[in-house]
């Protein structure tokens, strides 16, 4: 998995750490933001300030930690990517999806069509 430099500024990891103590639900949009906040969440679900590269590799059997809803285009087969939203919903479902959006004639892609992942 290739490594992508971030930062997580203080008052941004404050307003996200209070809106999930709150309950709400936090959708991350497109993997590089969901790579980020799993790299800057402790296992107990927090966030701290970071900056810096990140090299998470999120695969099948991962133990999410901040994330709780994804938004992201549909990957290219066998890939990196591919594996981190199958860790997420699991690789049979993210499968069927990728069948019925070939089906529909959805776009591949980075600037093709997305999904929201609940």
């Amino acid at each position: 998995m290739h490594s992508e430099w971030f930062e997580l500024p203080e008052d941004v990891a404050n307003r996200l750490n209070e809106a999930k103590e709150a309950g709400k639900k936090i959708v991350a949009v497109g993997t590089t933001s969901i790579r980020v906040l799993e790299s800057c969440s402790n296992n107990f679900g927090k966030l701290s300030p970071k900056s810096g590269e990140t090299d998470i590799y999120i695969y099948p059997s991962y133990r999410w930690k901040f994330v709780d809803q994804i938004i992201t285009n549909f990957h290219v087969p066998k890939s990196t990517l591919l594996m981190l939203v199958s860790s997420f919903a699991g690789r049979e479902f993210i499968l069927r999806a990728y069948e019925k959006a070939k089906e529909e004639g959805y776009r591949f892609f980075s600037f093709g069509d997305s999904m929201l992942i609940k």
